[in-house]
């Protein structure tokens, strides 16, 4: 069996180490046409855009994204041309979790924010939303929470969130459709309909937030400040909105050793189940090195200022910056428990 992998995702030869397949790892960008045509399978990242340009004529008959969102997959292409496709729902959601966390931590810390009179509004409660409201629960914080599509009846409307709300932060897929679009959930007249000059926060999908109408936001002062993890037309970012934003990270709220490792034990299941093969055991990703030392503070464990200040001072690096991503980890453990959802 021939798997055309994405080189950058983490861990990916370890896992599959007792399975007997011929593996050709590339660039995510990279990956074209003849590379695939005479493979079985694809495992892929958000760089790779399965469609009918890449797949007519292979015999490609599986797709494995390991990641969350999947909106780099012509679903319907995949359908009609029978090639069956998984995603890895929930596999780094205590990762952006953490991200969060750590980014409401800083603003009260840096910008005053005070946590316990604060409103969390949460735009999007899946696997990501869900943890980041337990996240602000836990900090204090009231959360309200919009997710149309759920239909659950203790949620609020995006109206109620613009009114209230000191944080927002966005945590649904990119949908430029259907009954509930996402694509520029965050334009000039949600921003002027804001009232508490709220902190935007966006590690969802880069298009999710207006980029020319967050510069208006900030520069008018409709927001206080903005977190942007995920950005329109990556990697070739808007530089003059990084330059304006608090923190500015090359999409990496996901990043943690502990996502990855999720990921890509997720993405094996999902391929020997396909073929029927015979799963190898689940990797655990590496522990922190022994010199580091942790007082209980979760920024010690991961501060975005770190990331933001590598890409800040190098924007070029952005692909970089995420195929290199240093080792972070979600918690302390002396042993690390598996953590990969079906």
């Amino acid at each position: 069996m021939k798997i055309i992998i994405d080189d950058k995702i983490p861990y990916m030869q370890e896992a599959l180490r007792e399975i007997a397949v011929e593996a050709i790892y590339k660039k995510g960008a990279d990956i074209c046409a003849s590379d695939v045509r005479d493979a079985d399978a694809l495992i892929v990242r958000t760089r790779t855009r399965c469609d009918e340009r890449l797949l007519a004529g292979s015999t490609v008959k599986f797709i494995a994204t390991a990641t969350i969102g999947y909106d780099h997959l012509d679903t319907a292409y995949l359908d009609k041309a029978g090639i069956a496709w998984t995603n890895c729902p929930g596999c780094n959601a205590s990762s952006v979790a953490q991200y969060v966390r750590s980014v409401l931590l800083l603003l009260a810390e840096e910008q005053g924010l005070n946590l316990s009179e604060a409103t969390l509004g949460v735009v999007g409660c899946g696997h990501v939303g869900s943890l980041v409201c337990k996240v602000g629960s836990e900090l204090g914080m009231r959360v309200l929470v919009c997710d149309p599509p759920l239909g659950n009846p203790g949620f609020v409307s995006l109206a109620e969130i613009e009114q209230q709300a000191d944080v927002i932060t966005f945590h649904v897929p990119m949908e430029q459709g259907g009954s509930y679009p996402t694509w520029h959930i965050a334009d000039d007249g949600f921003f002027g309909r804001l009232r508490r000059r709220p902190f935007i926060i966006n590690s969802s999908r880069g298009g999710v937030v207006d980029e020319q109408a967050l510069h208006c936001a900030l520069d008018n002062g409709t927001v206080s400040q903005a977190i942007i993890d995920t950005w329109e037309g990556e990697p070739a970012i808007d530089r003059a909105l990084l330059n304006k934003v608090y923190i500015g990270t090359p999409h990496i709220a996901g990043y943690s050793a502990d996502g990855k490792a999720n990921a890509t034990n997720m993405s094996v299941q999902a391929l020997c189940r396909h073929f029927g093969i015979k799963t190898p055991e689940p990797i655990d990703p590496p522990s922190l090195p022994a010199s580091f030392v942790y007082t209980g503070n979760p920024l010690e464990l991961y501060n975005p200022h770190d990331d933001s200040l590598r890409l800040k001072s190098n924007p070029d690096a952005f692909e970089h910056l995420r195929g290199d991503y240093p080792l972070r980890r979600e918690h302390i453990y002396a042993q690390t428990p598996h953590q990969c959802a079906e």
